[in-house]
């Protein structure tokens, strides 16, 4: 229930949050780097979720079938590539967030 509360109310503030940006003042500048903090830190934390499932399904492939680990691996290497450029995604996002709006 705490989990849910604290999740509702980050969600809250980002909702209102460019109505806050227009202000121009320092406090709004400390929110918005708050903001732009914790919306990279989910991102990187759910992708590094998901390359850690991704690994593990790989392995897991690998011990049970040894001779197709040629193609799990070339199709692991380009999963956690996709995976990672979620990750830069959301940076470059945050970053826009940051310094341009």
């Amino acid at each position: 229930m705490k989990i849910t509360k604290i999740l509702f109310t980050t969600l809250a503030m980002v909702l209102v949050a460019s109505t806050a940006f227009a202000a121009g003042d320092a406090g709004v500048m400390s929110a918005k780097a708050y903001a732009t903090a914790l919306g990279m830190g989910i991102a990187a934390g759910l992708c590094g979720i998901a390359q850690g499932m991704g690994v593990k399904g790989a392995c897991e492939g690998i011990a049970r079938n040894p001779e197709a680990a040629g193609q799990l691996s070339t199709t692991l290497i380009l999963g956690l590539a996709f995976i990672e450029s979620l990750a830069i995604y959301a940076l470059v996002v945050n970053l826009i967030l940051l310094f341009v709006v």
